[in-house]
């Protein structure tokens, strides 16, 4: 390959498949939760990122497959499907009020129409446990990783995958959703379109790598496809991801009406460059599609990385006066206060910070972010946006899928071998943050 794996960002690498083609009765209504704090202090997982062995989901095939993409398996992640308890216990610990973290859809349904009871019930104490500790569980449904079967039946642009999805959501939500906070049905579904704008696209050899991978997978699962929203031409898979959602979301009403639900998206905070600036017709192709069947949704989730500078035909790089990190890249915490801002004033919702953070070998970078962050995010809510939580990334340094355990995004990091969990200081400085209300001047 002319440029390699490690080369590309946690964003690109996620989006990889932006630029690649590859062919290959319902329930009585529980009981409302109890009302949580005004405001939500979290840090965030997900299920394949942390749990490990998740042996039947669509990712899990890619990293064991040959050639793969992946710099290695996830292999026990983070061992968090035993080790559950000590992650919540740490988030309580530090004094933040709020858990996000995904239910693993190929450990729910294995197999098509058979469903796990066992692990409907292990995500059911997962949330009762957060209540009995005080703690706001923010439920994610699909945080990128679909069932193996699923993929090899066509994913996205398979006709029934709305109702498939549904179904599955719904399953989950009579089980759980009687103690969930907050529901989000898709974690940044529109990443691989955005991937479309980036500065630099992935070389034609590494698309090509990701194609023998996809096809590798859909031979080992004796289909001519293996179908993902991030590893694919996303542009026929759109319909039925905004479909999967409205219909998800009528499921989850279903069984609880009154759950908070939405959608989180990737939304870097755009900028203009030039006069001839495509910034409206990129916001119109990456988030339009979502912004149009969230109508009914309670909230938006918003996860967001840094700034992206727009010129007339795809992102360009920053102003050679940009402020830089020590790795080069621009430093611009701020950006998630003006994706708040930007977010509310084009759907009207509430806005909840979803995922925040920065890949950070020293931490000391991280404590700098933190602060600077979190204010730009008060000032949203001084100037009257509605916001309705700050949730880092992540709680832990877990698996990052096509980077494998390289990059360090979490307030905590875990020994290798042993998964020994130890908190960093910008965990504790975050903890101080959320029990002070804010960040405090002076």
């Amino acid at each position: 390959m002319t440029r390699s794996l490690s080369a590309l960002d946690r964003r690109q690498m996620i989006g990889l498949g932006a630029a690649a083609t590859v062919a290959v009765a319902a329930a009585a209504p529980l009981r409302a939760a109890p009302a949580v704090a005004p405001f939500l202090w979290g840090a965030a997982t997900a299920g394949h990122q942390v749990e490990g062995n998740n042996v039947n989901a669509d990712i899990w095939l890619l990293e064991q497959v040959k050639p793969t993409i992946f710099a290695e398996p996830s292999g026990d992640a983070c061992d968090s499907l035993h080790r559950w308890r000590e992650d919540v216990a740490i988030v309580k610990a530090l004094g933040l009020n709020c858990y996000r973290f995904s239910v693993e859809w190929s450990r729910i349904e294995p197999a098509p129409g058979q469903f796990s009871q066992a692990c409907l019930d292990h995500y059911a104490r997962i949330v009762d446990h957060c209540r009995d500790q005080g703690l706001a569980p923010v439920v994610t449904l699909n945080h990128f990783t679909t069932p193996r079967w699923f993929a090899a039946a066509g994913g996205w642009e398979n006709p029934d995958a709305p109702d498939l999805f549904a179904r599955y959501c719904g399953r989950v939500a009579r089980a759980i959703a009687a103690g969930v906070s907050h529901a989000l049905t898709f974690n940044e579904p529109n990443l691989a379109l955005g991937g479309r704008w980036a500065i630099h696209p992935p070389p034609q050899a590494m698309l090509d790598a990701v194609a023998a991978c996809c096809a590798a997978a859909a031979k080992a699962s004796g289909s001519d496809r293996f179908s993902l929203l991030n590893a694919g031409d996303p542009a026929p898979m759109i319909p039925g991801v905004t479909a999967a959602h409205v219909a998800a979301r009528a499921a989850i009403r279903a069984a609880r009406s009154d759950l908070p639900i939405g959608m989180s998206l990737a939304i870097p905070d755009n900028v203009a460059v030039g006069k001839d600036s495509a910034i409206e017709r990129k916001r119109a192709e990456v988030y339009g599609p979502f912004f149009a069947v969230m109508d009914k949704d309670d909230f938006i989730g918003v996860q967001t990385y840094g700034r992206a500078y727009v010129g007339a035909d795809s992102d360009v790089d920053p102003p050679a006066d940009a402020p830089k990190r020590p790795g080069g890249g621009e430093w611009f915490p701020a950006a998630v206060g003006n994706v708040v801002r930007y977010a509310h004033e084009a759907t009207g919702l509430p806005v909840m910070v979803t995922e925040n953070g920065i890949d950070a070998a020293d931490d000391t970078e991280r404590e700098r972010f933190i602060p600077e962050a979190v204010a730009s995010v008060e000032a949203a809510r001084r100037d009257g946006v509605p916001v309705l939580g700050y949730i880092h990334w992540s709680l832990l340094d877990n698996f990052e899928w096509m980077s494998g355990y390289g990059p360090k995004f979490g307030l905590v990091s875990v020994d290798r071998q042993t998964f020994k969990r130890t908190v960093k200081p910008s965990a504790k400085q975050l903890g101080a943050i959320a029990r002070a209300g804010g960040v405090q001047e002076g």
